[in-house]
Order: C-alpha cells, then structure tokens, then sequence
C-alpha cells in the first residue's frame, strides 16, 4: 500500500461578489484548498526520496530486539507488507549494530531491500559508525549522542564550558557525519522534548526553542562539512508543544537556508481512539500548513496498527491516495435505509480498490448536492429503492435488496473494478 500523490482540481482563495465585502483579502492564504507544502530538498533513503517534491513518507518502528536477527527481519518485513515505506530500528550496542548487517542480508536475501534506520542513543557514536554500514539513514538525538549525567548542583553553565561542549560535539559527530556523506546516505536529526541536553535546559528551559536550538547545533556542523542528506524531527509528547517546535523550527532553518524535510510525530501518544485522535490533532494542523514531508504515529500497540492511521491522515487531507474515499451522512430522520449497515455493505464490497470516491448517502434531499465530487453515488431515493450515481449523472433505480450489487456492476461496466 504504497499509494500516490493526489494532484485533484482545486479551488483558490474565493472570488466574486464576496471579494468586494469590506475586509475580505481573496488572496489570504487561509482561504486557499491547496496545500502548499513547505518546499524541501530531496533526501533517499533507500530506493525512498523525502521531500516536498514527493509523496509524504509513512514510517514506523519495530518493536522486536534486534538481537533477535529472525524476529527483527519478521518484524520489518510484517510492517513494510503493511505499507509501511521506512523501518526504524533500535541500535544500542555495538552487538545490534552488528545485527543488522545480518537482519538487512535476510531481508536481501529472502525479501526484498527495505529502507531502514538505526536509532542511536546514548554516547553512541562507535555504534552509529558501524551500523551506519548496514542501514540507509542514522537517526541520532542531539540531546544524548555527547551525553553527560546531569549534575544535580548544578546552578549555571560558563560560557567557557559550554564553547568546551559545542567543541566535543563536534569532534565526536564529524566521522559520522563523513562516513554517511561519503556513503551518501542519510542522517536524521532527531530532537525530543523530554531529552533534550542540560545546557540546553540552563539556556533555554524547556521549551521550543531549546528542541529548535539543540537541532541547529548539529545542523550547522554537517554544514560546515557540506553533508546536507538530512532530515529533522521535533517530537514531544504533547501535541501543543510539538506543534510549536515544528512550526519554529521550520522557520529558522528557511531563514537560514537549510532546507530539510521535516518528519512529523506526536512521540508516546498511547494506544486507542485517543492515541489515534492525538497524533491527528499534532501532525494534521502541521501538513494542512505544509509541513512535513514524512510522518509516523506513534502507538502502544503492534507497530502494524499504526500504518493504517497513517494513511488514513494524509488521504484526509488529499495528500496520499491509498484506498477508497467514502462519503457518508450521518444519517437523520429522513434517511430511507439503514445507513449504517449499507455503509458497512458497500465498504466490505468495494474497499480493497485504490483511488475512487463512493458516497452512500440516506436521503435525496443532500445527497446529490453533497456527493457532488464522488465517482459513485448510492441514494435512497423513495422507501425501498436505491438511485446510483456516476458523478452527478443518475445512471438507474434498483431494489433496495440488489443496491449493493448493482454499484459493483456499475463499477464494472466503467473497467474501474479489480477482483480483491
């Protein structure tokens, strides 16, 4: 489930009679259907490119040890079965990064080649150079890579011993940074909230800025070095903060000229309808502005599970399109069937199709007027009888009892039917 980028007809900002009201600007951008993204540079991972100038990325975790070479492979390859188009792992010793020499071979071997990232830690720079062989993109989190216990009686830093800091950072993180340049791989710069580094927090607090500071530290170094395969996360557990860091972040690297993509998440959102119902509310808002350029929703639950909430996402707001887009009135007392099981009908008939908008709709008083845009309608029209529609055109009446098969006949005459 891959998907594609959806490139519908959209309207602009408004026009006529309604752009003469007093204080009305047509061209406010808040007004716009089109999502403008931020514009980014490409950067692969893998046979995967990030970027504005390409569909968003969806990515998840595996949740197996890596140690496990048998059950890591499985791990990555249920989740990319799934859809899920870039797998993280976990890298916390040299033993696991040796691992995924082997998990990736496997893969190669008895799969296919899938995009991977190695997640390195604390002080985990002999880490990120071996496993750096094996993986497409290197995830490090600046606030731990050069990481030091913080000191409880601590009351301020010098500007000395933080100028000694910046400069073991930089030692420490230039052969990583070589090494991928050299093999033209990526990096990911990885910020979260709740790790960020106790000078950070000294200077800071605990806040935006200090994920939007911590990030630029390492940004500006592999500038200095003329690496620029690098993407950039922000992520916090709280969806206000996240969105926050996102939007600052984006806006002080266009205004330095780092282009990056961003990777979208709410980090630790839980499990269920609320865990589900978080991450919308933090990535959303951000890709309706034209952030981000690959996201992953973070859940206490199979990493399988979160692909679907994934896609589901970015085909709400006309970014991707992987599955059918149903439409549907919530049913009032003038719906003339029993909408919620028809709807649940039609979707078990027709959801393993790509790329089609049907609309079940109760009732003819809205039901043409708001399935306008839909490929196929199916309305009650009078108690007992179903009207389909192509588009805006009524095409025939059926028995309520043969609606469901009547939609997929039509769908067959028009060749736009596949056998699931």
């Amino acid at each position: 489930m891959t998907g594609t980028l959806v490139s519908p007809e959209r309207s602009g900002p408004g026009s006529g009679p309604a752009a003469d009201l007093p204080g009305f600007d047509p061209g406010n951008s808040r007004y716009d259907t089109l999502i403008r993204r931020r514009p980014t540079r490409s950067v692969r991972v893998g046979d995967i490119w990030v970027g504005s100038q390409h569909p968003v990325v969806v990515q998840s975790m595996i949740n197996e040890d890596t140690l496990d070479i048998e059950g890591a492979t499985a791990g990555i390859r249920r989740l990319h079965e799934a859809g899920c188009e870039i797998v993280r792992v976990t890298v916390p010793s040299l033993a696991h990064a040796r691992a995924m020499g082997e998990i990736r071979q496997r893969l190669d071997a008895t799969y296919q080649p899938v995009p991977l990232v190695a997640d390195v830690h604390h002080n985990g720079m002999k880490i990120a150079l071996e496993v750096a062989q094996h993986v497409d993109k290197v995830r490090i989190n600046p606030g731990l890579f050069v990481f030091d216990k913080p000191d409880p009686n601590r009351t301020e830093f010098s500007d000395a011993e933080i100028a000694a800091i910046g400069e073991r950072i930089t030692a420490t993180f230039e052969p990583l940074v070589s090494l991928l340049k050299e093999q033209d791989k990526a990096l990911r710069i990885g910020v979260n909230h709740g790790s960020l580094a106790e000078r950070m927090l000294f200077r800071y607090g605990d806040t935006p800025l200090g994920m939007v500071e911590s990030a630029m530290e390492f940004i500006r170094i592999c500038d200095r070095l003329d690496f620029h395969n690098i993407v950039v996360s922000m992520k916090a557990s709280r969806a206000p903060v996240m969105m926050a860091a996102y939007r600052m972040m984006a806006d002080r690297m266009d205004a330095e000229g780092f282009p990056y993509p961003l990777h979208l998440g709410v980090t630790e959102a839980g499990d269920g309808d609320y865990g589900r119902i978080k991450s919308t509310a933090g990535i959303a808002p951000l890709l309706a502005e034209g952030i981000g350029d690959t996201i992953r929703v973070s859940l206490t639950e199979a990493p399988e599970k979160e692909i679907p909430v994934c896609y589901s996402i970015l085909q709400a707001l006309g970014l991707r399109k992987t599955m059918v887009e149903y439409v549907a009135c919530p049913s009032c007392g003038r719906t003339l069937f029993n909408l919620e099981e028809v709807l649940h009908k039609v979707r078990a008939a027709t959801d393993h199709l790509t790329g089609l908008d049907i609309a079940v709709m109760g009732c003819i008083v809205n039901g043409p007027g708001e399935m306008a845009d839909a490929d196929y309608g199916y309305v009650g029209k009078t108690p007992g009888t179903i009207s389909l529609y192509r588009g805006r055109e009524e095409i025939r009446r059926v028995p309520e009892a043969e609606g469901v098969e009547a939609l997929i006949a039509l769908i067959q005459d028009d060749g736009r039917w596949v056998d699931p």
